[in-house]
């Protein structure tokens, strides 16, 4: 097991992986959140006004996009347990997944507010 107070922490193989996996979820995310926004505006609910015209719109809009942000900051404090049991950098992953989490409660604070 690796001595946390060694501080080796420099890894840059997986650090590149981590952006990866972290730029990869940002792209699905915004893919995701593009197609919620085209489906919202092209309802019959919401042809005479504004995008997000009902409950329904405003909660896709905000779920969708945050439950995938959601579900990859999860992955990423999976990963980062999986590389701690195996001795290996973690806190490149754990930094991944605290990182999407921030960007998951920002969109829902904006979706929310919306």
């Amino acid at each position: 097991m690796v001595d946390d107070v060694e501080k080796r922490w420099n890894d840059p193989p997986t650090f590149r992986l981590a952006v990866k996996y972290v730029v990869g979820v940002l792209v699905l995310t915004a893919i995701a959140a593009a197609l919620v926004m085209v489906w919202t505006a092209s309802r019959q609910q919401c042809l005479n006004d504004t995008m997000m015209c009902d409950t329904a719109a405003k909660l896709v809009v905000g779920l969708v996009p945050g439950g995938i942000l959601l579900l990859g900051g999860l992955g990423a404090f999976v990963l980062a347990f999986r590389y701690w049991k195996s001795g290996r950098v973690w806190t490149i992953w754990q930094g991944a997944g605290w990182f999407l989490f921030t960007l998951m409660v920002v969109w829902l604070s904006f979706a929310g507010g919306a």
